[in-house]
């Protein structure tokens, strides 16, 4: 793996600022140097390397809100994040100064309901990364608590790594789903998520995967990534090609990962009779009219899948089985300076930007 220079700073010698990529309001992002928190005795300071955009960073800096959360007040950006480690706090016991680590962006409360059953993800107290007013990591260093930091497995390399984040959320849905050996799977929306849960799907057993999206660039790539099957949707009916691969039958499970009405519709009637869904993506719309005498006539189960919970670990064990089909999803690189054309490029040429990764310090790949 490239190696990376590790700045000679430790617990008494920190840095007070950070070079950042802040975004003022919709479309404008500026060079900042933000304030550095300090270090708890249960922290690590960790020299940022790669960034991952994600849908979610482009719909901040385009729209400024999802749902609920709307940029208020100047936003740090990212949360698809991998680094080295260059400072310790005092009661640190996982890692060490260079430490290659992947960032979990969320931390909980680790009081609440939600977190004392197991279900931290659901935290109504969670900080998680670039969701305001939560600071993310387009940024050159954090300070971050060490019990959501992961090593990086050796033959993983850092822009591999940040694709842990949305691979997570494919491990997540896989499992709540029970995904298992020999089953068949549909998985529409061939963004990162979809793409990835391709592989959690194999990982948990699949054999059947069919996958459908409008972009036949990203169909290529999922079938490089182990889709049975691929379904243009410009020019080919999902239920239709599902009905006919499983002779009438329909699949085990569904991963929805467009965030479109007809895909959250299909999704349903694709399953056979005691199928289960879940769905990922985030709605184009508050309410999608969903059939309910299909859902008590086949005994559905449907679900709603929310991020990710213990889940990291697994992605990055799937990530380390599958570097050379991961490759292909990174797709253009740019300098912390570039920000803001690296969330143009994500935002308007998505036939040609699968993962976009970003540099907060010296550029690795071009």
């Amino acid at each position: 793996m490239t190696d990376v220079s590790i700045p000679n700073y430790d617990k008494n010698n920190m840095p007070k600022t950070t070079k950042s990529a802040v975004l003022e309001k919709v479309f404008d992002i500026d060079m900042k140097y933000t304030k550095l928190k300090e270090m708890g005795p249960t922290d690590v300071l960790i020299k940022v390397v790669a960034v991952g955009i994600c849908g979610s960073d482009v719909h901040y800096y385009d729209q400024g809100h999802i749902g609920d959360f709307v940029v208020k007040k100047p936003l740090i950006l990212g949360h698809e994040s991998s680094g080295v480690i260059v400072a310790v706090g005092d009661k640190v016991t996982k890692f060490k100064r260079g430490d290659r680590v992947a960032m979990e962006p969320g931390v909980p409360c680790g009081h609440c309901e939600a977190c004392r059953t197991g279900h931290y993800n659901l935290c109504p107290n969670m900080q998680f990364m670039a969701t305001p007013p939560v600071n993310g990591d387009l940024t050159q260093f954090i300070v971050y608590p060490q019990d959501f930091v992961y090593p990086i497995p050796e033959n993983v390399s850092y822009e591999e790594a940040t694709l842990n984040e949305p691979l997570s959320v494919g491990v997540h849905a896989t499992q709540k789903l029970g995904v298992d050996v020999g089953s068949s799977v549909l998985i529409s929306g061939m963004g990162p998520i979809g793409l990835l849960a391709i592989l959690a799907a194999k990982a948990h057993g699949a054999d059947q995967i069919i996958v459908s999206d409008a972009e036949q660039s990203r169909l290529d790539v999922a079938k490089k990534l182990g889709a049975t099957n691929a379904v243009n949707i410009k020019n080919a009916d999902v239920l239709d090609t599902v009905k006919t691969l499983t002779n009438g039958v329909g699949v085990d499970y569904a991963i929805e990962a467009s965030g479109t009405v007809p895909g959250e519709q299909t999704s349903l009637h694709a399953l056979k009779r005691g199928g289960k869904v879940a769905y990922i993506g985030v709605p184009t719309t508050d309410q999608t009219p969903l059939d309910v005498p299909f859902m008590t006539d086949h005994e559905t189960t449907i679900m709603g899948i929310f991020r990710y919970c213990n889940n990291y670990q697994t992605g990055l064990k799937i990530l380390a089985k599958n570097t050379k089909l991961v490759d292909n999803l990174l797709t253009n690189f740019y300098p912390l300076d570039q920000t803001k054309a690296a969330l143009e490029k994500s935002r308007t040429d998505k036939s040609n930007s699968i993962k976009v990764i970003i540099y907060p310090n010296e550029q690795l790949r071009k």
